[in-house]
């Protein structure tokens, strides 16, 4: 018979599986913090895997323009059947048979001198190494400039979700308070209707905070590469306790230091001294290039045969006659056997070696030489300008950037008085209100003054942290929080 549980043991095991799978989801889901936010972008982002690789093929670039100064090592085998009429490589004669042929030659040069040009091409190449590596550094920055702004925006949209759900329950509170006035004669139709407006009015504003909390937090995932419906946990720091928050810079003194370590204003001079560079290796042209070569061979023919195993065939052969006594002079005729010379035999044979110099004087190229100098130097001066505009702009963001931060510092304390008035305000009333002093109509203005200037006030709280940290990030310095 099959043990059966009685019903309290079966409703306390449902429960303990229910309370293990609420367990699991807290424990799965994953808390963010902004330096782990950083830290994830960095790691998973695709465009700075795109820079990365980049990076690399120049880096295999100036690898390459380096083993360009080494000589080089080439051979040529060639094997072959010859046949008809054709030369006889062993004697140069002509020959009508079939022949089978092997020849090959090592070669090997070296550059002595290019007018510059493969010292220049390294030197380029690595300021081209540099720039890349720079482009990657300015990937890098803006994505943690991004990743700290969308981390601050998903903070001030939770404050507002949470002020949002306070603005509902004050709201639900005072219909309460209408509704059991109402039903008793103290407040007319009116007030009920207004006390049921403003708690719809609180209930949109939840809403839209909601919404707008939902997208920074897509936005968010998506700097980390995350799926949508991955579930996280925003870790809130103590922003009362960034008292230390600095609002008041030189602007000089800023951009003075910025110009040092900014990626785009970096990557630009570095890429006008590549152009720069490219003046010199576009120059070489103009020079006439020394190279020193050597050369070894051999080769191999079939036709070629050597003679064994002479015998006499007991013929003779006349060779002439004797003078006074015309006697025919005559020489015994021999028969010989011929074998194939070895392979090996007529390749040692028939080695051979050549050393020398080459010079290449280029005389008339169409121009060609002329024209990629000239657009060099046009490239050159379009990087020059390009430079200076990143150092304008720097300074234009760095100007714009210390004026946002110091009108961010005042607003924050407006808001904050405007706040603390409309929170006094708000008291006063409502004790008027609950002994029927006030009528509903100005203590839901009372109130949708308090939620808007709470608002305000976690809008600008927030709007002083990120612009003091966007002057962080133009000073090369790390964005914590």
């Amino acid at each position: 018979m099959k043990p059966t549980l009685s019903l309290p043991v079966k409703t306390t095991f449902i429960c303990a599986l229910l309370f293990s799978a609420l367990s699991f989801n807290a424990k799965a889901q994953e808390v963010i913090t902004l330096q782990k936010a950083v830290d994830l972008a960095l790691d998973r982002n695709l465009t700075i895997k795109q820079s990365q690789f980049t990076e690399a093929l120049s880096e295999e670039d100036l690898k390459q323009s380096k083993y360009n100064q080494l000589p080089n090592l080439t051979a040529s085998p060639q094997a072959a059947f010859n046949f008809g009429r054709n030369i006889d490589p062993s004697t140069n004669q002509f020959t009508n048979q079939r022949i089978f042929a092997v020849n090959g030659n090592i070669t090997s040069s070296i550059t002595l001198f290019q007018g510059g040009q493969l010292r220049n091409q390294v030197i380029q190449n690595k300021i081209l190494l540099d720039a890349n590596r720079t482009a990657t550094s300015k990937v890098k920055n803006d994505l943690i400039l991004n990743v700290v702004t969308t981390f601050l925006q998903v903070l001030t949209n939770q404050d507002l979700v949470t002020a949002a759900q306070q603005q509902i329950d004050i709201s639900k509170l005072t219909l309460d308070r209408a509704q059991k006035n109402f039903d008793v004669g103290n407040q007319t139709l009116a007030d009920l209707s207004q006390a049921k407006a403003q708690l719809s009015t609180a209930d949109l504003n939840y809403t839209n905070a909601d919404n707008q909390l939902e997208l920074s937090m897509l936005t968010l995932k998506q700097y980390m590469e995350m799926r949508p419906a991955t579930d996280i946990q925003i870790q809130k720091p103590d922003i009362s306790k960034l008292t230390d928050v600095k609002t008041i810079y030189d602007p000089q003194d800023v951009l003075k230091t910025a110009l040092g370590v900014n990626p785009d204003v970096l990557l630009a001079e570095v890429q006008q001294k590549s152009y720069e560079q490219g003046i010199k290796v576009a120059k070489a042209a103009y020079y006439p290039s020394v190279s020193l070569f050597g050369q070894a061979g051999s080769y191999f023919s079939g036709a070629k045969n050597t003679p064994y195993n002479t015998v006499l065939n007991g013929t003779f052969s006349p060779i002439g006659l004797v003078q006074n006594t015309q006697q025919v002079v005559v020489t015994p005729n021999y028969t010989s056997s011929f074998k194939a010379n070895p392979f090996f035999t007529q390749l040692s044979d028939n080695f051979n070696q050549a050393a020398g110099l080459s010079l290449q004087i280029p005389i008339f190229t169409r121009f060609s030489a002329r024209t990629s100098v000239r657009k060099a130097k046009i490239q050159a001066q379009n990087a020059q300008v390009t430079a200076q505009l990143a150092r304008n702009n720097l300074s234009k963001i760095i100007y714009q950037a210390v004026w946002d931060v110091q009108a961010a510092a005042k607003k924050y304390q407006s808001t904050i008085e405007t706040y603390q008035a409309n929170k006094e305000a708000f008291n006063i009333i409502q004790q008027r209100y609950t002994v029927g002093l006030v009528n509903s109509l100005d203590y839901n203005t009372s109130l949708t003054n308090l939620n808007k200037s709470q608002f305000d006030m976690i809008e600008a709280q927030y709007q002083v942290i990120f612009r003091s940290k966007v002057i962080d990030y133009y000073l090369g310095n790390p964005i914590t929080l």
